[in-house]
């Protein structure tokens, strides 16, 4: 990226503008419908609810760095003007083609060629964690999220009869409804697939690793290791659910508060291993 002519200031500062404010609220307007049907689809899905808190963490992440864009200088491009208008050539296909993602997509493209105009290439690239985290808000299209969904149902489900077999339970698999020997059966729900803890886990190990760890290996190993740790906690959810639906009967291993706090407790061991994971890197580095 490089600076057109516009008017520059060589001075540093980090202060809004007027002309900054007045932007931000014509955003806001213009993107409305966006945020209303993101807001929509937030709290529909419980995997998506973290949309809501996407732009706090972002807006943290953005003080918090404050100090070290202290010394960049401000320098308007009105290259950024350009990067403004495709996002809402984007924004007008999203909203004629009803693809919210789309929409959430432009307006993140937007927030970052609202940076770039207003004070410059460098300025966006000294706050370019806070404004690409906001990629998160962004529900992902439901076209990706459901065949994934459904060849994942079919692996924990094919990967908890293995292990089930292995402690000596007699269990039968027909895609993705596990039958047991006294004849009940047991169905591995959306929830149980892993794709839900992965989209909830990957932001937080994203913040983690842009603020606990250094080296870019490091960081990408943290946020791969999503995906392991995600999918073995709903392994264990579901081989637990089938002991004890096995043991007692599946009306009690799959309503009532037994069920709520087996799917707590999934999300909760995953947690803890992210953070043992990102405290194992952090050691690693240290010592090198």
């Amino acid at each position: 990226m490089t600076d057109s002519v516009a008017p520059r200031s060589d001075l540093p500062g980090t202060g809004p503008t007027l002309r900054e404010g007045l932007f931000l609220a014509a955003l806001l307007a213009v993107f409305a419908p966006a945020i209303a049907s993101m807001a929509s689809i937030w709290s529909t899905f419980d995997y998506l609810s973290h949309g809501y808190l996407v732009p706090v963490v972002s807006l943290w992440a953005f003080l918090r760095e404050q100090p070290l864009r202290a010394g960049v200088p401000i320098r308007p491009d009105r290259l950024g003007a350009l990067w403004i208008g495709l996002a809402l050539l984007l924004y007008l296909a999203g909203l004629a083609a009803r693809v919210v993602s789309l929409q959430g997509l432009a307006l993140v493209l937007a927030i970052a060629g609202g940076v770039w105009f207003l004070r410059g290439p460098r300025w966006l690239r000294a706050a370019a964690f806070p404004v690409g985290f906001l990629i998160f808000m962004v529900p992902p299209p439901s076209a990706w999220i459901t065949p994934l969904i459904v060849k994942l149902q079919v692996f924990v489900s094919s990967a908890a009869v293995a292990v089930l077999h292995g402690l000596g339970v007699t269990i039968a698999r027909n895609g993705n409804v596990l039958a047991l020997a006294s004849g009940e059966s047991l169905f591995v729900a959306e929830a149980c697939s892993g794709v839900t803890s992965v989209i909830t886990l990957t932001p937080l190990a994203v913040v983690l690793a842009a603020y606990v760890l250094r080296g870019f290996r490091a960081r990408a190993l943290l946020v791969v290791g999503v995906i392991p740790l995600a999918m073995a906690g709903n392994l264990a959810r579901v081989v637990a659910t089938v002991l004890i639906a096995d043991a007692r009967s599946v009306t009690f291993a799959t309503e009532g508060p037994l069920h709520d706090l087996l799917g707590l407790s999934t999300y909760v061991i995953a947690c803890l291993g992210m953070l043992g994971l990102a405290a194992l890197l952090r050691r690693g580095e240290a010592r090198g």
